[in-house]
């Protein structure tokens, strides 16, 4: 029996087993730090795709399978989530860090193909370690503030893919493609910083006294309703949001004439934005309900997207603000949601929504390439506008919050 969570008052009880009664800022903040430093190395592969386009002689349908290999290893997400119910799963995001430096920073060196292919493919089994207990950690220390608790942790990320972008780009300027491997210490030190802070966060011992509790495919019967709804919502969204996160720096390098510098600041705008979003659309959605924010959310991207590539040059980097601040909106909500679901293996709940997001993103995103070699990227975001539109009849099926 546990030290905690087996107190005698059945209201402490209930506190242990749910969540702390007090949204706690400093350890939110933290596992957000933690979020940021490892998705920074993680978005290497978009700034740095023109370059190996270039080096390895390949075309853009061919490119886009290497964000295929990058989320193939998020299939094994229930695996996780089932390791991560009965394990101290704090650990998973101290050492994390750590491994995806390592691999991202030595896309620059790679010397084919191949090489880039399964040093992505170890990043994902690293990003999925990361990824699935995050949440459910976040949930435990937000209190009754999950919306809020999501957006801090989802901030924590898009801000990393905003500077991304900038650190890459900066070290290609300073070192070379061949120099990017000096990166690499940045994420070691990261990882020793999280295990002295991290260490003694104990999330994972509320889990592993539960012992009797429904089994797994009980809990995935229950709750796959909700998630046919989440396959709706996140599939006819899949293509506009890959199709930008992928391929907008190859769009303005290769497409619009500009030069990399531009091509992978636009790329940071299109983060920066997107970290905003992240950070205001699950607090709002405390307010105003989950499925009211998506509504809204699922009306005015297509829009957005549309406006977008009407513009060129600078000036689109208006719309471009505004699209990825609603395109990235809806991440804190979903999870949110998910969360909210009464089941009693929360950590397998995130991990079956995480297979369904990385599972649908990475299909969308080849074919957001196969759709670039036969049109080109400009035609691609307008048929990924019209085709975001069929996420509002599924979001029009979730349930009404109480």
């Amino acid at each position: 029996m546990g030290q905690r969570g087996n107190n005698k008052s059945s209201s402490s009880k209930t506190t242990t087993e749910h969540a702390p009664l007090l949204f706690q800022t400093g350890n939110v903040t933290l596992i957000s730090m933690a979020h940021m430093l490892h998705d920074i190395y993680s978005s290497f592969l978009a700034p740095l795709r023109p370059l190996l386009i270039e080096k390895f002689g390949i075309s853009l349908s061919v490119a886009a399978l290497w964000d295929l290999f990058q989320r193939i290893p998020w299939l094994l997400n229930p695996l996780i989530g089932i390791i991560a119910e009965k394990t101290a799963a704090r650990y998973f995001i101290i050492i994390t860090p750590a491994i995806t430096a390592i691999t991202m920073s030595f896309l620059g060196v790679a010397p084919s193909f191949v090489v880039v292919s399964i040093l992505l493919f170890v990043m994902g089994i690293s990003g999925a370690l990361f990824h699935v207990p995050g949440p459910v950690m976040v949930k435990r220390l937000s209190g009754g503030q999950t919306g809020k608790g999501m957006s801090f942790f989802m901030f924590g990320g898009e801000i990393a893919r905003t500077a991304g972008p900038l650190v890459i780009t900066g070290a290609v300027s300073l070192w070379g493609l061949e120099g990017t491997w000096k990166l690499i210490p940045f994420g070691l030190i990261a990882s020793f910083i999280l295990y002295l802070r991290l260490r003694k966060i104990r999330i994972s011992s509320d889990f592993q006294k539960k012992t009797t509790d429904s089994g797994l495919w009980k809990t995935f019967k229950k709750l796959l309703p909700f998630f046919a709804i989440l396959i709706g919502i996140t599939f006819f969204r899949a293509i506009m949001k890959s199709g930008l996160t992928a391929f907008l720096p190859t769009y303005y390098y290769s497409e619009q004439g500009e030069t990399l510098w531009f091509a992978n600041s636009a790329l940071a705008v299109f983060q920066l934005a997107g970290a905003i979003g992240t950070l205001v659309s699950g607090t709002i959605s405390d307010k105003i309900g989950r499925k009211n924010s998506l509504l809204i959310i699922a009306g005015i991207t297509p829009v957005l997207m549309y406006l977008f590539v009407s513009v060129t040059g600078i000036f689109s980097f208006i719309f471009l603000f505004l699209l990825g601040f609603f395109i990235f909106a809806p991440t804190p909500v979903l999870l949110a949601l998910v969360q909210d679901m009464e089941s009693d293996k929360p950590v397998f709940a995130n991990s079956i929504f995480m297979t369904i997001s990385f599972i649908t993103a990475s299909l969308a995103v080849v074919f957001a390439g196969l759709l670039g070699d036969w049109f080109d990227l400009e035609t691609t975001y307008k048929i990924s506008a019209f085709l975001a539109i069929g996420a509002i009849p599924f979001v029009l099926m979730l349930k009404k919050e109480k």
